[in-house]
């Protein structure tokens, strides 16, 4: 397995709309087992995503599906800044959803 944690700075009062979109456009990926939209408790202008796939080949194919694209079209005037992206190696856990 493939894992990803990113964190994504969002203009000032955009994080909903920007959550929005990528949830919109982050539905149907070959290979994820999980996509987790998550806001930071602490900045209103912070999101941080968690994926796990079953492959690091899987999540690259992912980034040219025209509803990633789309949304990455849609989101992209809100962001900011990228912030931190930590690759993982997944063993398990509760909710995961198995290959």
């Amino acid at each position: 397995m493939y894992g990803l944690i990113g964190k994504i700075i969002v203009q000032s009062e955009k994080r909903d709309e920007l959550i929005r979109i990528i949830l919109d456009g982050t539905d149907n990926m070959p290979g994820c087992l999980s996509y987790i939209i998550c806001k930071d408790a602490m900045n209103d202008n912070t999101i941080w995503i968690t994926e796990v796939w079953d492959s690091k080949k899987s999540h690259q194919a992912s980034l040219s599906l025209p509803s990633v694209q789309a949304a990455l079209g849609k989101g992209r005037p809100f962001i900011e800044d990228f912030g931190e992206q930590i690759e993982t190696v997944p063993v398990g856990g509760y909710g995961l959803m198995k290959a």
